[in-house]
């Protein structure tokens, strides 16, 4: 019996000391060999930190910051760390209701993982944040991030500079998901072009929470923290000051103000008009107010300077002048007699000159604008018996403005630059089944039929006729800091194209001879001139012809203006144009004159900025924008109608506007009208109400 009990106790004590071995070496794995409990402690009590760097600044070429960095903060939101909070008191403090809490938690959660923090609110009001700032502790799974945001200090180059807004899905998979969400990036403008030099390179930092969700500060003492790196500065050619002042005289109009500098290419400014404060979308408010400029049928966040395409108008004829004068098919003693039009095709080309010897040369042709003389020049150069035939001849004068730089992209550093158009042979074939000859479109001799060029492109010609015949991509960035042979991005920018050097230097002074005769003795004399500056020009006015509500209207004629000084050593080209301005003395030529002595002197006369103030304060917007306003809010109201049924919106068009009756009698639209409308796919609104016709091209004394 003794020798079974013993036994029996030795067992039970080595199942006890198994046991313990047992337990010993499970909790020398848990605690020394896996590391997943560890990792579990850890992500209860370390919280990883996104650090955004702060982008690079952009300076003008004074070295004045063009918009700079501030801070404001994001609330982000952990999913699987949000347990047994106050929701409704959540709520009340982020001012929305449950619904939406719950919404947001789940595309969080969907878009980003349950244990990936993702941006629940961002760019808080500096007083909701502090609100939160002071009881984040009670809700777990929260947190307040730090985002540099960019400020404005001018007001001034929103459509240059361009905005940063969060990344979406199209950028995250562009990038290959380089970006996370909750990432910035810039959407337009300098800053989605130079994105990857301005965006610097993010950090994190691994922070100490307690059992209260509280930060405690920096774990290991930062040890395994990665800074954020800035992102790189950029200078630019841009002078600020002469960009808020070409904004200035741009209020209250639809048009746009180009100055580039001829020798480089450097653009000095580019405004357009209607414009918006760049402060507008940046902060808590921006995506209420970017919905707002959105909905504006003025299109205030389209850069007209790249994008407005409009006839070149009278602003063509130095070209028109030089390729004629290179093809041999006039030279500087040509004439024309010419009693206020051209009657040279079936058609007649009108001009309000008509007094005698306005065109008994080139030179005056250019001072005085004759229609007829350019008219004339254009079927010369198209129907050149060298050529052999009128479709050879087109394709050769096609070829020179490809040159001069219209009817293409010039590749200027901002996205989503247009191209206009110089049509071809196959145009008009298209239009004219093949029978067609130069008097079918003799207007483009003075820069209208199927002719449309954007500003940036009147001014880019402009640079090749002062520089007599080579130019350099139109640009705003400088230089990069801590620039490197690897830094590539501004090499095609300083590259020379001599696309029209071969025209003799003398050819190209008998044009400008007769551009400076524009500010003298033509159709610019008027113009208060700057003292001791000669000024070579060209004025422009196109006609303009809209179609509202299926009529064709006549509008006031755009105004167009182009010029560059001093005639000796150009150092600034202008090109402007003002929608509905009349002709191009009356707006556009006072414009550029304001804008170059602002440039070149680096201040105004006391007398001139009562000029600009009385610019500034007239309102030449087109009085046919409330009327577009209605039917495009009315077109969005019947969409979302036939999506929701929700007549709420579609109310207050009901009984606007008035529409007559068959008896002439004036009636208010009933609301089955609208309430009956077929019930289809919404269709994106388009601009049928207002459609732009082409037009002639008039000039004056």
């Amino acid at each position: 019996m003794a020798v079974l009990n013993l036994s029996r106790s030795n067992i039970i004590r080595l199942i006890f000391i198994g046991i313990f071995l047992i337990v010993i070496v499970q909790l020398f794995n848990l605690q020394i060999l896996s590391s997943q409990y560890k990792k579990l402690a850890e992500d209860n009590a370390i919280y990883p930190k996104r650090v955004y760097p702060n982008r690079g600044i952009i300076f003008d070429r004074k070295g004045k910051p063009i918009l700079n960095n501030t801070i404001l903060y994001d609330l982000t939101v952990t999913p699987a760390q949000v347990k047994n909070i106050d929701t409704l008191e959540f709520c009340q403090l982020m001012e929305i209701d449950t619904a939406e809490f719950r919404k947001r938690i789940n595309d969080a959660r969907f878009k980003n993982g349950p244990v990936r923090p993702s941006v629940f609110e961002d760019l808080l009001p500096p007083a909701q944040q502090a609100k939160l700032e002071e009881n984040i502790y009670k809700y777990p799974g929260f947190t307040l991030v730090e985002r540099p945001v960019r400020t404005y200090p001018y007001n001034a180059a929103a459509h240059i500079m361009g905005y940063v807004g969060e990344v979406d899905s199209n950028i995250l998979r562009r990038s290959n998901f380089f970006y996370q969400l909750g990432d910035y990036a810039g959407r337009s403008g300098l800053e989605q072009y130079y994105e990857k030099v301005l965006m610097g390179q993010r950090g994190i930092q691994y922070m100490i929470k307690d059992n209260k969700n509280r930060i405690q500060g920096h774990y290991e003492k930062g040890v395994y923290d990665t800074p954020a790196i800035a992102g790189r500065n950029m200078r630019s050619y841009i002078d600020i000051e002469v960009q808020a002042l070409a904004e200035k005289l741009l209020s209250h109009k639809i048009g746009s103000i180009v100055a580039i500098e001829p020798k480089t290419g450097g653009i000095i400014a580019m405004a357009s008009s209607p414009n918006f404060d760049p402060n507008e979308l940046t902060g808590p408010y921006k995506q209420k107010n970017y919905n707002k400029l959105v909905l504006d049928v003025s299109s205030p966040l389209i850069n007209r300077g790249i994008k407005g395409m409009y006839p070149a108008g009278s602003t063509y004829k130095p070209l028109g002048a030089l390729i004629g004068l290179d093809e041999g098919v006039i030279d500087p003693s040509s004439h024309i007699g010419c009693g206020g039009a051209y009657y040279g095709c079936n058609r007649p080309v009108k001009c309000t000159e008509h007094w005698a010897g306005h065109a008994a040369s080139l030179r005056l042709a250019i001072a005085h604008s004759c229609n007829s003389f350019f008219s004339n020049t254009f079927r010369l150069t198209v129907d050149n018996p060298a050529i052999h035939s009128v479709r050879n001849g087109l394709t050769k004068w096609k070829d020179y403005m490809t040159a001069f730089g219209y009817g293409h992209r010039l590749g200027v550093d901002l996205p989503s630059e247009d191209g206009g158009n110089i049509p071809d042979t196959v145009a008009y074939d298209k239009e004219y089944r093949g029978s067609w000859n130069s008097c079918t479109m003799v207007t483009l001799g003075i820069g209208q039929d199927k002719m449309l060029v954007t500003p940036l492109q009147i001014a880019n010609g402009i640079c090749i006729v002062a520089n007599k015949g080579y130019y350099y991509t139109p640009h705003f960035i400088k230089g990069i800091e801590g620039e490197t042979p690897e830094d590539t991005v501004l090499n095609k920018f300083r590259r020379k194209h001599a696309v029209l050097t071969h025209i003799p230097d003398d050819v190209y002074n008998v044009v400008i001879d007769g551009m400076e005769d524009v500010t003298v003795v033509g159709t610019a004399k008027h113009i208060t001139k700057i003292p001791g500056l000669n000024v070579c020009a060209k004025t422009g006015t196109a006609e303009n012809k809209r179609v509202i509500d299926h009529k064709v209207l006549k509008l006031k004629d755009h105004s167009l203006f182009v010029c560059f000084a001093p005639r000796e050593n150009p150092t600034i080209a202008v090109a402007v144009i003002v929608e509905n301005g009349g002709f191009g003395a009356t707006w556009a030529g006072p414009m550029a004159y304001l804008v170059l002595e602002k440039y070149l002197n680096d201040t105004l006369r006391a007398d001139r900025q009562k000029e600009v103030e009385r610019i500034a304060n007239t309102n030449l917007m087109p009085s046919y924008l409330p009327r577009l306003q209605y039917i495009t809010d009315s077109a969005r109201a019947v969409a979302w109608f036939n999506i929701t049924h929700d007549s709420a919106v579609v109310k207050k068009y009901w009984r606007k506007p008035h529409v007559p009756d068959t008896s002439g009698q004036s009636r208010e639209q009933k609301p089955q009208t609208i309430m009956n409308a077929p019930r289809e796919k919404p269709k994106r609104v388009k601009d049928s109400a207002v459609k732009e016709v082409p037009g002639r091209t008039r000039e004056k004394t």
